[in-house]
């Protein structure tokens, strides 16, 4: 395929942001971002992937074809509504690629703010780690996802979904519901056999059955790194929650997920009381 792709704007350059955009710089992509109000950590990625910092969001508008919302999804709405703003301000030709954890509804409800502004809007969901250290696929939907499939010209592997904007965020909702919702159930069930006291028969009769001691694995080789994590799943679970109530499914199952990383994330009992994983499946530091 060949694109006039040129400059690609990140929003923002935490872990995934950050390992998208060194992808495309790796492969002759300006990639811009915009750091005001951003912490040290933030600015430190940017730098080490090549980003080029800019003063404001009408500069990023103007300077980019494609600018990726990649963000915890509790402030998507917030972000879209502020490039749309910028949008409007320079009369800027935009696509922006919606990349967040968010329910279908939202998606729409984003795409319909972009597109009153006058720019172009994709659908898209990101499923797997940073594109920079391990697999990683971004699935696209709706009117901008054969445009925004010009950057697999930089690296990145982007599958165009048939259908509207809500395809390709649904389909991240469903497949996060399964891993990170058995996160949120394995840690909890972990630590309550914990202060029960039946930690040890548990892991027993789990390992009884080759099912049960693989889905124990999946949950331990999770444990030590959903700390950092636990803020931004926070919001995608209430995404969630969200997506299933839009098909008239219960959707106060991952309202209790939520819960879960409200208290990793304050460092409540669940935080402190999380079993370590075994040595051997521990991720390298």
């Amino acid at each position: 395929m060949t694109t006039t792709i040129k400059t690609v704007g990140i929003l923002s350059p935490g872990d995934m942001g950050s390992g998208v955009g060194d992808v495309l710089h790796q492969h002759g992509v300006r990639v811009l971002t915009c750091l005001a109000g951003r912490g040290r950590g933030s600015r430190e990625r940017a730098l080490q992937a090549g980003f080029e910092d800019v003063p404001d969001l009408e500069v990023l508008v103007r300077e980019c074809d494609v600018v990726l919302s990649i963000l915890p999804p509790a402030v998507a709405g917030a972000v879209a509504d502020q490039v749309a703003a910028a949008v409007r301000a320079t009369g800027a030709d935009l696509l922006y690629a919606d990349c967040n954890a968010i329910a279908p509804g939202t998606a729409r409800t984003i795409s319909q703010t972009m597109l009153d502004a006058g720019a172009r809007f994709v659908d898209a969901g990101i499923i797997g780690g940073p594109p920079n250290r391990s697999s990683n696929r971004t699935f696209a939907s709706g009117p901008g996802a054969r445009e925004l499939e010009g950057l697999r010209d930089f690296g990145l592997d982007i599958r165009v979904l048939e259908g509207g904007v809500g395809q390709a965020s649904g389909l991240k909702m469903c497949y996060a519901a399964m891993t990170k919702g058995v996160q949120a159930l394995g840690a909890e069930l972990l630590v309550a056999a914990r202060l029960l006291g039946v930690e040890d028969n548990l892991r027993e009769e789990q390992n009884l059955g080759a099912e049960l001691a693989g889905v124990r694995r999946f949950v331990e080789r999770g444990l030590s790194t959903m700390p950092p994590k636990a803020y931004r799943w926070i919001g995608e679970m209430e995404e969630i929650s969200r997506c299933f109530e839009e098909l008239g499914l219960p959707g106060r199952l991952m309202l209790g997920a939520a819960d879960v990383y409200t208290n990793v994330r304050d460092g409540g009992l669940l935080a402190t009381e999380l079993p370590r994983a075994p040595a051997a499946q521990r991720p390298a530091s």
